[in-house]
């Protein structure tokens, strides 16, 4: 069985994310291709907030939606055998019921509890509840396809 935990490293080798892009620094609670929580430390330094506005700082909608993508992306990655993954890259198709009940502040961790709700083919579908101390931020559902890399 697979560690239910994976840190940045590890989220680096299954994603083609890099700095300032990626988002999510851990992956916990991994249920393998089922569910994980994704930790994302917000920070005043993080450069999504640096002008999302000035002298009252919040992660944009956008960003928490490309968190939520990328933590669907590094939960299918790490369930699936390496050989079938390696050259692949999982892109996001579609976002539906995305809410956002609350702004995000800096200087908080961020939980994405996240959950693959459906597959067929290359197309995953997946849901997820962002929350900050156990309050609701926002939430989402979206699809996503693995395909093959072009170069």
């Amino acid at each position: 069985m697979k560690n239910n935990s994976i840190d940045k490293k590890e989220i680096e080798r299954l994603l083609p994310h890099r700095e300032p892009m990626l988002l999510i620094d851990r992956l916990i609670n991994i249920v393998p291709l089922k569910s994980a929580t994704a930790i994302v430390n917000v920070k005043k330094t993080s450069f999504f907030v640096q002008g999302h506005f000035p002298g009252q700082p919040v992660m944009p909608g956008v960003f928490i939606v490309e968190a939520f993508g990328q933590a669907a992306a590094a939960l299918t990655a790490h369930g699936v055998d390496s050989k079938e993954y390696e050259n692949k890259l999982v892109y996001l198709m579609s976002i539906n019921k995305a809410r956002f009940r609350n702004p995000i502040f800096p200087d908080c961790e961020l939980h994405l509890e996240i959950e693959a709700i459906r597959s067929h083919g290359r197309v995953w579908k997946y849901k997820g509840v962002a929350k900050v101390n156990g309050t609701k931020m926002a939430e989402a559902e979206w699809a996503a396809s693995v395909v093959d890399r072009t170069k």
